[in-house]
């Protein structure tokens, strides 16, 4: 039974900080345990990832917070719905009140059982957070390693014949950019373009005048996400987004990679990325979606 100390509440705006405060908490802690240890700066890292947070906010369709009777939030839980796939985003308690009750009260609101077309989760690799998914009907699908290496200028763009044309997307590519990405993942963004032409440089990539593929890219070098009509693809998109990312001196490219997209793996890994060893993991109802011409956000918060 929870404890009568804790409240679950709906989330308002002002809660993100504070959402944001739990997640780094959690995360932070689990690298530890896993012997991955992650340090980084809160109020620098705030800066970077605010915007994801505040996107993540505006497009929740469950959002539920724990607080403890000081009125301080330890804990919180979120998810998006795009059509019928279901996701749920985050899903984080802060270390010393984890496995007390209070996880399985926000998972019940925010991820409800029997909600979804598909239901999935980016998961750590966290052995109880696991165990609750599975419970709430989700299978493990894929791993998703992240990738990073400082950008380099090859002038090879991947493309059998070389005819990859990259032109940067606008407004008025909104129709393409959803076309492209139902037919990849069997769902539509809707929306979250609008989000990503804004906060991100979004790229079309065109062959022959059709439009073959699409890609983001943050200004601090996150990669995501990206869509290509073939996987042979991806090495052409890849190659500009990282001569991209030289030529405006980002110190560092990072993507996080679906396991079945061999095409990508194999280009990064040639190009000197690396592979971070704290990894994610899809966690899917049922599959879904062509993943081997696919990479989702960076940070890798939702597909």
């Amino acid at each position: 039974m929870i404890q009568p100390s804790i409240a679950i509440r709906p989330a308002r705006a002002d809660d993100s900080r504070a959402s944001y405060d739990v997640f780094l908490a959690a995360i932070t802690d689990l690298s530890r345990r896993l012997g991955t240890p992650w340090d980084p700066e809160p109020d620098e890292l705030w800066t970077r990832v605010e915007p994801m947070f505040s996107m993540l906010a505006h497009h929740a369709v469950e959002w539920w917070v724990a607080e403890n009777d000081g009125g301080e939030v330890i804990g919180y839980a979120r998810s998006l719905e795009r059509g019928g796939l279901f996701e749920l985003s985050e899903f984080f308690v802060i270390p010393d009140r984890q496995a007390a009750g209070v996880g399985t009260q926000l998972l019940e609101r925010a991820f409800p059982l029997g909600r979804g077309e598909v239901r999935a989760i980016i998961a750590t690799t966290d052995t109880r957070a696991l165990s609750r998914y599975y419970r709430a009907g989700t299978t493990a699908q894929f791993a998703i390693p992240a990738l990073a290496a400082t950008p380099g200028t090859s002038t090879g763009n991947g493309s059998p014949n070389g005819s990859l044309e990259a032109v940067p997307a606008t407004l008025d590519d909104l129709v393409a950019l959803r076309d492209l990405e139902r037919a990849t993942l069997g769902f539509e963004r809707g929306d979250e373009f609008r989000w990503l032409l804004d906060t991100r440089q979004g790229f079309l990539y065109r062959r022959g005048g059709a439009v073959v593929a699409s890609a983001f890219i943050g200004p601090g070098g996150g990669i995501g996400p990206a869509s290509a009509s073939e996987p042979a693809l991806m090495p052409a998109v890849l190659d500009h987004l990282e001569r991209h990312a030289a030529e405006r001196e980002i110190k560092e490219v990072t993507l996080d990679v679906p396991g079945p997209n061999g095409a990508a793996m194999h280009h990064l890994l040639g190009r000197g990325f690396k592979m971070d060893p704290f990894l994610t993991v899809l966690m899917a109802s049922r599959p879904f979606g062509q993943f081997d011409r696919y990479i989702g956000f960076s940070p890798p918060f939702v597909l």
